[in-house]
């Protein structure tokens, strides 16, 4: 496994700054977020950028696993709906751009809705992500749809019944168990059920249960790096182990987005020699 940090948590810091930070510090990889309003927004990137981009990261040694170009895919508004869809082939397309000599990087979205549209809408959402699929694995990337508190999608169970309904290898996890800790799903059913698919993951700290919890930053909180790092190797996963930092943290007054980088890298490098895992 390796260490990457999300760009989620840095989206007014310049890529330029950010990179350089986090190959200092020792990550090995970066997810990089395209969304709005974030310096690297998918509608910021002139083709000079678009090319710059890569060599950037190239040049200080890390990979880019995955994009995070999050968008819902339950507006019923068919134009709304229609502009999220494009945007989202947009980012796969910038994925075929970015692809590196292993493929191009993972696409992580949010699926959108809320636990009580499960029963009434699964199959509206099972539509909508076979056609935006369809059009990734055309391109061949990989789109990794996140499991979300609060989603419709919010558990292990309905991520595999999701999965099984869809039916497409370009459909696969952003494994964010951060959001099954605060249900209070325990790390072995997490990770037992969810590693298998996961092309991504995410990491946060956390404190308390669904509808009282918080997000943190890694290190400030109850979550157990160390189990979760053993048991996702003993799951057989191999990718990229990437914290992300929640906008309940970002929203704190005096947040600063490097120095949390640098804390959460002190706390998972740790955790690794604790578990005994060495990075790739």
């Amino acid at each position: 496994m390796k260490l990457g940090y999300s760009t989620w948590g840095t989206p007014n810091v310049p890529v330029d700054a950010i990179v350089r930070h986090l190959a200092e510090l020792g990550y090995e990889g970066v997810e990089l977020t395209v969304l709005s309003h974030h310096t690297t927004a998918l509608e910021k990137l002139t083709p000079d950028e678009r090319r710059r981009i890569p060599k950037l990261l190239q040049d200080h040694n890390l990979e880019l696993p995955a994009i995070a170009g999050h968008v819902s895919l339950m507006d019923e508004d068919p134009d709304s709906h229609a502009a999220n869809l494009d945007r989202l082939k947009r980012t796969i397309d910038l994925a075929v751009e970015w692809a590196s000599a292993d493929g191009p990087p993972a696409i992580d979205t949010t699926a959108g809705g809320t636990p009580e549209d499960f029963d009434s809408k699964l199959d509206f959402l099972t539509a909508r992500i076979q056609e935006a699929a369809e059009y990734a694995q055309a391109r061949g990337v990989i789109i990794a749809l996140e499991p979300h508190v609060g989603s419709i999608i919010d558990t292990p169970d309905r991520t595999l019944e999701l999965l099984k309904r869809v039916g497409s290898e370009a459909l696969a996890v952003n494994f964010d168990i951060s959001h099954f800790n605060v249900m209070g799903i325990g790390i072995e059913e997490s990770v037992s059920k969810m590693a298998p698919h996961a092309v991504h993951t995410h990491v946060k700290d956390e404190r308390g249960t669904v509808p009282d919890f918080e997000f943190l930053i890694p290190g400030e909180g109850e979550f157990d790096y160390v189990t979760y790092l053993k048991s996702m190797q003993r799951h057989g996963y191999t990718g990229f182990i990437t914290p992300e930092i929640s906008n309940m943290v970002q929203r704190q007054p005096n947040y600063n987005p490097l120095a949390v980088a640098t804390q959460t890298y002190a706390t998972m490098a740790q955790a690794f020699v604790d578990a005994g895992i060495e990075r790739a």
